[in-house]
């Protein structure tokens, strides 16, 4: 069994250790859970407020997310996921970069006050690419569904 190297949850601080984003294109505000075997999964949660600067100029009279933000939060769970399970193996976080996303999907808007629930599964990793399965909802229901290719850069 693979030890782990984080407590959860996983808080701002230590993601911004994972990830290189910084506000305002942080998209991962808390890791609640995540396990390396017998697969590895992992569960991000972003908590969307008025506030957020996209919000200024899309659709501001009817206030929504726009999709491909919710798409790059899923990829930083991914990134996060990928990092949290290099992390057994060495030290320092790796940069990944997204190289393609397939099957995405919308089904229904992410408005203020809402909270995103990422979980992303890696379904497969060869040679530097990740392949993950990712599916986002909002009080359990989904959101938005993609698959993720990511490359370690």
């Amino acid at each position: 069994m693979t030890e782990r190297m984080f407590d959860l949850p996983i808080e701002i601080n230590q993601i911004k250790q994972l990830l290189p984003h910084r506000f305002p294109f942080l998209l991962v505000d808390r890791v609640t859970t995540y396990s390396l075997e017998p697969e590895k999964v992992l569960t991000a949660v972003k908590n969307v407020t008025i506030n957020e600067p996209f919000f200024c100029g899309h659709f501001p009279q009817d206030p929504i997310m726009p999709g491909v933000l919710i798409l790059e939060a899923m990829a930083q769970a991914c990134g996060l996921l990928a990092n949290v399970a290099l992390a057994t193996t060495q030290d320092g976080a790796a940069l990944y970069y997204l190289v393609k996303i397939d099957k995405a999907r919308f089904n229904r808007p992410v408005i203020p006050g809402d909270q995103l629930v990422m979980d992303v599964t890696q379904t497969r990793l060869m040679r530097g690419l990740g392949k993950y399965d990712c599916r986002a909802t909002v009080n359990g229901e989904r959101t938005a569904s993609c698959e993720i290719l990511c490359s370690e850069g």
